[in-house]
């Protein structure tokens, strides 16, 4: 059989060569050596390419992180399928809309999360638990080709509609073999952790199976600080990638995960100098990177390993392009700008998506033919080139934003909120609480004689897009701000002080533990919280600020609430039940009154 390294199913199988026992996935629950990995993957292509699924064909993937969802990507590759992510989280409707217009004819997953997400039978398969073990299933040779595509992502879509990004083989195989600085050997362990809808997943998963390290993969479905920092400890974690606000977070708490690690890359969001030099001078050993790259250039497109010497003054590099990247810092007129001077940066070389899946127009937009640099990428970002050749960020052309590494479409939400009959105009802006910490903030208008409360509406929101795009804040308004052309003026709905609408204020009495409970809230929301039926999500909060909570509820009483349990009791009264069971608990444990 004839094989080319410009693919995954490649690379995997050469190593399943040349190592045959060492190990590739752990999850904590049981592990896959390389020959496992390989053997597992090409029993369940064949029964893929039974299924009549083959080059040309779109597969879903609906499985939490684990190695059988290792073996389930490898398989479709194998078969020559394109990959479909599916967020266990997401909606839905949601999903429903992803299979639908990526047309695949086949999701791979979990048997709970299959049904959850209501797909017919007829169109899913069962992933076994670390693979599948039928041994009469006929082999077939690997079908995947260098520049068929690999990988669909969707991201935000200004028109209200998501882009599904078509990432080939090749530009895959360029970022997990040429990481440069992100280099990793056989004794490298990776964390495995970010949703595997998140791009930042193929560089998790199939950078150390690409070069001979070992993957550990994060179990919980919503890990908490703390759950990470015990997986990276357990599983002797060397290497991990974790987006710019959960950094900001550990960095403030001084974790003892920054110890432990050897090699951290940090991305999704402007990085906050203080907090990189605060970590660097405590773990001087660290080697810290941010790292920059939209999905349409495959995962990561630049890297800069930051010095104490980047951490003084002005915004932390992103570095320089690796891994077959190039890049151009353009004016308007397409003109590379002189060094130090701010433009637009265009992303060319190998690591490019195909364009976005049956949006023509879109392609020929973002994609185009430049002159030194070939096919080419908009990124939309500005950029300043520095004289030691590194690039800076400087902010945005439209009004795409970034929430806690994921990019957004300001007019993806403000669509789904003008199909609610009660609101006559909306528009999402980004406000920020602080130095590091930013959120969706939802300003509308409701239509004459319309009543609405703020948490039907972001519930309702809620049942139809992920979590990230549903606006943690709201405010309901007379008339939105124009600017003097017409235009909804988002500076000032941003820079606004209005306080959310339906943002409870009640003065009721508070157990002690309940008093606990809603201190740490005031801290994470930087507000008084008083009501005991106060409702996290309602007040503004997210899974990042969550998991702070949970950090200091957990370290401040010696319990062990976990995210899943603290977003399933989000009311101030609900986790101070959990709190006193919790410690109720503890105090009836053998041994607890001699501690």
């Amino acid at each position: 059989m004839t094989t080319t390294l410009g693919t995954l199913p490649a690379l995997i199988a050469r190593r399943a060569e040349q190592h045959p026992t060492a190990l590739a996935v752990t999850d904590g629950s049981g592990y896959l050596t390389y020959r496992e990995l390989q053997d597992a993957s090409g029993r369940l292509a064949a029964r893929l390419a039974a299924r009549g699924i083959g080059p040309g064909s779109a597969v879903g993937l609906l499985c939490a992180r684990s190695a059988r969802f290792a073996v389930a990507q490898l398989a479709a590759w194998r078969a020559g399928a394109l990959v479909v992510p599916l967020d266990p989280a997401y909606p839905r409707p949601r999903i429903a809309e992803m299979t639908a217009d990526a047309d695949v004819r086949l999701v791979l997953g979990d048997k709970e999360l299959l049904a959850e997400a209501g797909l017919p039978a007829d169109r899913t398969l069962v992933v076994a638990e670390y693979g599948d073990t039928d041994t009469t299933a006929t082999p077939v040779p690997d079908a995947a080709a260098p520049d068929a595509p690999a990988l669909l992502f969707y991201t935000s879509g200004s028109t209200g509609r998501p882009k599904g990004v078509l990432v080939p083989h090749r530009a895959v195989t360029d970022l997990v073999t040429a990481p440069d600085g992100l280099a990793l050997g056989p004794h490298d362990r990776v964390l495995f952790h970010s949703t595997p809808s998140f791009d930042a997943a193929t560089f998790e998963l199939w950078a150390p199976l690409a070069q001979g390290a070992a993957v550990a993969v994060s179990p919980a479905e919503r890990p908490s600080a703390e759950e990470l920092v015990r997986d990276v400890e357990r599983f002797g974690v060397t290497t991990a990638f974790i987006t710019t606000a959960l950094f900001h977070h550990l960095a403030a708490k001084q974790s003892r995960i920054f110890g432990v690690l050897r090699t951290l890359a940090v991305g999704g969001e402007a990085l906050a100098p203080e907090y990189a030099g605060a970590v660097l001078r405590a773990f001087p050993w660290l080697e810290l990177y941010n790292v920059y790259g939209p999905t349409e250039a495959t995962t990561f497109t630049t890297a800069h390993r930051i010095s104490p010497a980047d951490c003084t003054g002005g915004p932390v590099p992103i570095g320089r392009p690796f891994g077959g990247a190039r890049a151009l810092v353009l004016d308007e007129r397409l003109a590379p700008v002189e060094p130090g001077t701010v433009g637009e940066l265009w992303i060319g070389g190998d690591r490019l998506a195909h364009g976005y899946l049956d949006r023509p127009e879109l392609t020929a937009e973002r994609f185009q033919e430049l002159p030194g640099l070939g096919r080419a990428y908009r990124s939309g970002d500005l950029v300043r080139q520095r004289p030691d050749g590194a690039l800076e960020f400087h902010g945005r052309t439209d009004d795409q934003v970034k929430v806690r590494g994921f990019r957004i479409e300001p007019g993806e939400v403000e669509h789904a909120l003008l199909q609610f009959p009660e609101i006559a105009e909306a528009a999402v802006v980004v406000r920020r609480a602080g130095r590091t910490d930013a959120a969706l903030t939802a300003c509308v208008v409701l239509a004459d004689g319309a009543g609405a409360a703020v948490e039907s509406l972001r519930k309702r929101l809620a049942e139809r897009l992920p979590a990230h795009l549903v606006p943690t804040a709201w405010s309901i308004l007379d008339a939105l701000p124009l600017t003097g052309t017409g235009k909804v003026d988002r500076r000032a709905l941003a820079a606004a002080d209005d306080q959310a609408a339906g943002r409870t204020t009640a003065q009721v009495a508070l157990t002690p533990i309940q008093q606990v409970v809603a201190e740490a809230w005031s801290r994470a929301l930087e507000r008084r919280i008083t009501d005991p039926a106060a409702d996290f999500l309602a007040e503004g909060g997210h899974s990042l600020l969550a998991m702070w909570v949970v950090d200091d509820l957990n370290g401040d009483l010696g319990v062990e609430l976990s995210l899943a349990d603290f977003l399933g009791h989000p009311t101030v009264a609900g986790q101070a039940d959990l709190l006193e069971r919790a410690l109720r608990a503890a105090d009836d444990t053998p041994g607890a009154a001699q501690r």
